[in-house]
């Protein structure tokens, strides 16, 4: 029981510190001029997938790295089944409102990419260079088209319509609170990731699971956490380009970021399972807003409570 307690204490403390930061990182680049849309393609993006960066950090540390790989590809798949599933119950997503096509095409290429090197047997050093060239890509091509929107003049330099978007922005924040929100966040980041990683080893030792079982479902879904609060809030304000932004942002990152980095610390070996299910399953949600995204269909009740039962089956695959 103590186990348990621990691993919701070091996941509570992961997802408070996590949102500090972000909250700190935001507000000082707004006091320091930096445009809000910049801040959410790069600061908000980074500091939201930090949880599971530090995890992944923490697992290689520790030699459990079937947790840091169980986390990046269970998150990506709940981030799609039950961070878009949810919301879509509670609240009629109106997906054909927004354009996220471009996005939606990186990140599948991302995927493509992800399991490609995943078929070479480890994620090492050089897979990580690939895939932090990728992100660099990526990030290189939202810095254009945001400074192509402000060059045409389509958009004010921190609006105030941006800043409501941008969760957390406080322009006229006080530098001492800015310090207090940072200084949490970058201490309570590794001690959560410490806490959550070494009980989720600690469990999964002591009921004979596998360490990338704990990591595709305990780790992942505690990981998730976040984008499912983001999207319920973007989902009854009828922001469904936010909920659907923030899952294909957070997925990229995810492959990208997180494996990129953490590949560069030590060695990420692939089990044969991911090779013949998960990354298969992770590839099929992918594919499984295609229409939501491409020709721009309302994620309707049903299909909310589709892509939730089709994780709920997962997770009793995984777990059977």
């Amino acid at each position: 029981m103590l186990v348990w307690l621990t691993a919701g204490l070091g996941l509570i403390i992961l997802l408070l510190a996590g949102d500090s930061l972000v909250r700190g990182a935001v507000n000082l680049s707004l006091r320091m001029g930096i445009p809000a849309l910049i801040v959410s393609l790069t600061i908000v993006a980074f500091g939201t997938s930090a949880p599971e960066l530090l995890i992944a950090i923490s697992a290689i540390d520790d030699g459990a790295p079937g947790i840091a790989m169980g986390n990046v590809v269970g998150s990506n798949t709940a981030n799609i089944l039950m961070v878009l599933g949810i919301p879509a119950i509670m609240a009629r997503l109106h997906t054909s409102t927004c354009d996220t096509r471009k996005n939606y095409v990186f990140m599948l290429a991302a995927t493509a990419l992800f399991i490609a090197l995943a078929f070479c047997g480890v994620f090492t050093w050089v897979s990580g260079v690939i895939l932090l060239i990728a992100l660099a890509f990526v990030l290189g091509d939202a810095f254009r088209m945001a400074l192509r929107h402000r060059k045409n003049g389509k958009m004010e330099c921190n609006s105030a319509d941006e800043l409501d978007d941008l969760e957390g922005a406080d322009p006229d924040m006080p530098w001492w609170r800015i310090a207090v929100f940072l200084l949490l966040g970058l201490i309570g980041l590794p001690f959560g990731a410490d806490l959550l990683v070494d009980s989720a080893v600690e469990i999964a030792r002591a009921f004979h699971v596998e360490e990338a079982v704990i990591g595709l479902t305990l780790v992942a879904v505690g990981t998730s956490l976040p984008e499912l609060a983001t999207t319920v809030m973007a989902a009854l304000r009828r922001q469904a380009d936010v909920a659907l932004g923030n899952v294909i942002g957070s997925n990229m990152f995810n492959l990208l970021a997180i494996v990129g980095i953490a590949s560069l610390i030590g060695p990420i070996p692939v089990d044969e399972e991911f090779l013949e299910f998960d990354l298969w399953v992770m590839a099929g949600a992918s594919l499984l807003i295609l229409p939501f995204v491409w020709f721009k269909a309302d994620i309707t009740r049903r299909w909310g409570i589709l892509l939730t039962a089709l994780y709920v089956l997962y997770i009793g695959i995984v777990l059977h």
